[in-house]
């Protein structure tokens, strides 16, 4: 049986994740849960799968978790906790949310481990440090994002990128597709955190919403598949369907088709270079009547090419846009500025990028917390308030 840690167990992905391995009980076996702060989530699934050891990254928790775990299961805490479980398992999925999974990226690359990675954020802010441990014997990265899990499925199917011509990410265009300006002044966080077709967590949901999400993931493409930014496209496909495509030299393009289901992605991270038994996300074509497809309002959301903005920047750019989208959405989701404003935010945020180079992991940290400080310097200045921003700027 292959062992298999969850980081970031008690999110999404994570519990997704134990759906695929309770349905595969005789290939996988978890030895590894982790979690932020979700403690009875954290010890409730503890009883579920029985693990050897659980880990939470706020210390203060230690005692209570530790009342509510099964007898026999060792307990690791602290910012560096998550990390530290990397070696425990042949498997590491890695679906802690935002910049905070970089170290667990890190820690599974550099001890030669299979990384099922569904934290996007640290291989776009720290995509040449994440490159470099890559290289280690034994290291194998698998992408869980359902876009980038297709493209790896098609470029399988298509021999690789030796006669590649571009690729093709799909997004659903979420809540507000069609939307005006105007009308995207009014929105509210309930509004936001209501997707279309995928149930997410709040973060992620909100970035689907602004397209900053898939920028970010054109930078992700970059970055695992050595790929340029001319060659990587968006194009808007509501039925969430086609998860992405891969257009070859003689014109011919792969395409990867199922319903909506991260199970999916999951599953095939987990047994790749096999496949499991279970389906998950199996179509039912008497019941597709269309598959559409339209470009994405780059003026309308502008995080969109913000994205491509930083990816070409290269650098230390990524990390700083990265950083200042997740100050504004987390601004956003406390009320502090409307939905519209986060992508002013990012741009202001952008205009004073230091330039650095992303030549070490201390360099990507610092450029992380700049990022941070200048957009959440930004949001404090009152710039940005639900009082004063309308479209545009202020008032």
């Amino acid at each position: 049986m292959t062992t298999v840690a969850v980081l970031g167990s008690t999110g999404s992905i994570g519990t997704q994740t134990l759906e695929v391995i309770a349905a595969q009980p005789d290939r996988f076996r978890v030895v590894a849960l982790a979690a932020g702060r979700s403690i009875k989530e954290l010890a409730a699934q503890a009883h579920a799968v029985r693990p050897e050891v659980v880990a939470v990254a706020d210390e203060s928790l230690v005692g209570e978790l530790a009342e509510l775990l099964p007898a026999g299961v060792a307990i690791e805490a602290g910012p560096d906790a998550l990390a530290a479980l990397a070696v425990e398992a042949e498997i590491v999925v890695n679906a802690v949310v935002g910049f905070a999974g970089l170290p667990v990226t890190m820690a599974t690359l550099s001890s030669g481990r299979r990384l099922a990675l569904a934290n996007k954020e640290s291989l776009i802010a720290a995509g040449p440090v994440v490159q470099a441990v890559r290289t280690t014997p034994g290291a194998e990265l698998i992408p869980v994002d359902s876009e980038h899990c297709a493209l790896h499925m098609c470029l399988r199917a298509g021999e690789g990128t030796s006669r590649l011509s571009r690729l093709v990410l799909t997004a659903s265009g979420g809540p507000f597709r069609g939307m005006t300006p105007q009308e995207l002044q009014e929105v509210t966080v309930e509004a936001a955190l209501k997707h279309p077709t995928w149930s997410m967590g709040p973060k992620i949901t909100i970035d689907s919403s602004t397209l900053v999400n898939k920028g970010l993931e054109v930078i992700e493409a970059h970055e695992l598949f050595h790929v340029g930014y001319d060659e990587i496209d968006v194009v808007v496909h509501p039925q969430s369907i086609v998860h992405s495509m891969a257009e070859f030299t003689d014109g011919a393009t792969i395409a990867q088709l199922s319903m909506p289901d991260m199970r999916l992605p999951i599953g095939y991270a987990l047994a790749y270079p096999d496949r499991i038994d279970t389906a998950f996300g199996s179509m039912d074509w008497s019941t597709i009547s269309s598959l559409s497809f339209e470009p994405p309002d780059r003026k309308t959301f502008r995080c969109l090419d913000l994205a491509y903005a930083a990816g070409r920047s290269a650098k230390t750019a990524p990390a700083w846009l990265s950083a200042a989208n997740e100050i504004a959405v987390d601004a956003f989701l406390a009320g502090r500025i409307g939905w519209a404003a986060i992508a002013d935010v990012i741009d202001a945020a952008m205009q004073v990028w230091s330039g650095d180079p992303a030549d070490s992991l201390e360099a990507v940290l610092q450029a992380d917390m700049q990022g941070r400080q200048a957009a959440s310097e930004l949001i404090d200045s009152g710039r940005f308030d639900l009082e004063t921003f309308s479209a545009g700027g202020t008032k």
